[in-house]
């Protein structure tokens, strides 16, 4: 599934994923949740090293899902479809094995925010606000918003937001540490350029697993970090052609 609203590009080893809806600010409708899945696989799967992703126009970064979307759902397609899908994407963005960069250019507020929360870095221009509006709707931040946001946040900074409505400056979100970096407005990218240019400089083996390390330590996708290192070494082994030659020649293996 393709969405023309997400635009992945590849140059030299850096993915960039651009959200371009800039007069809906950046929303996320059902559509483009959809179309994140596999665009993460095509990155796995690609000779990306490292992700960039930000949104088109200056103006918003993201600033959530498109109310008039998911409002129009029943209490029953809201969690199983718009919740549960909107996990999905967000949790294979956050697993990719390659380092994320989010350029946050704008508006970043719920699912904004819970997009952000997916990148390993989150570089601010100045102008930008951060935030959680949903628990003035009436709604919860559902997409991780109070799970892996409060993992990679702290629970003090999520609750300023959800629970008391406070949007904060760039050089807010920094000192809470929801950001790495504040640049000056426009200068997000090219930052983001030079942070990519260090991950190139490194080696991918390391890097892809220390970051996967790092996942499983913060309690993202513990058990199937484990499994795929496991993997990797069990595939590595000379046992792993034994077994295969065994089969083969339909004998008995000698490990």
């Amino acid at each position: 599934m393709t969405d023309p609203r997400l635009v992945l590009t590849l140059r030299d080893g850096v993915a960039r994923l651009v959200l371009r809806r800039p007069e809906k600010r950046n929303a996320l409708d059902a559509t483009m949740v959809d179309a994140l899945l596999p665009l993460c696989r095509e990155i796995e799967r690609s000779a990306a090293r490292v992700l960039i992703v930000t949104g088109e126009g200056g103006k918003s970064f993201c600033a959530g899902g498109d109310i008039a979307g998911w409002s129009a759902l029943s209490p029953e397609a809201f969690g199983q479809h718009w919740v549960r899908d909107g996990h999905a994407a967000f949790d294979a963005l956050a697993r990719l094995t390659v380092p994320v960069i989010a350029v946050l250019n704008g508006q970043t507020l719920g699912g904004g925010l819970e997009l952000a929360a997916c990148a390993d870095l989150r570089i601010a221009e100045a102008h930008v606000m951060i935030g959680q509006p949903e628990p003035g709707l009436g709604i919860i931040p559902g997409w991780s918003g109070t799970q892996r946001a409060v993992r990679r946040f702290g629970a003090q900074a999520v609750r300023r937001m959800a629970l008391c409505g406070e949007v904060l400056s760039a050089e807010a979100a920094l000192q809470l540490g929801i950001v790495d970096q504040v640049v000056p407005e426009g200068a997000g990218l090219a930052a983001a350029e030079v942070v990519a240019a260090r991950v190139l400089a490194r080696s991918p083996a390391a890097t892809s697993l220390t970051k996967m390390l790092i996942n499983a330590a913060e309690g993202e996708e513990r058990e199937r970090v484990l499994e795929a290192l496991a993997g990797r070494i069990a595939a590595a082994s000379p046992d792993l052609q034994e077994g295969l030659a065994a089969h083969r020649h339909k004998r008995p293996p000698e490990y």
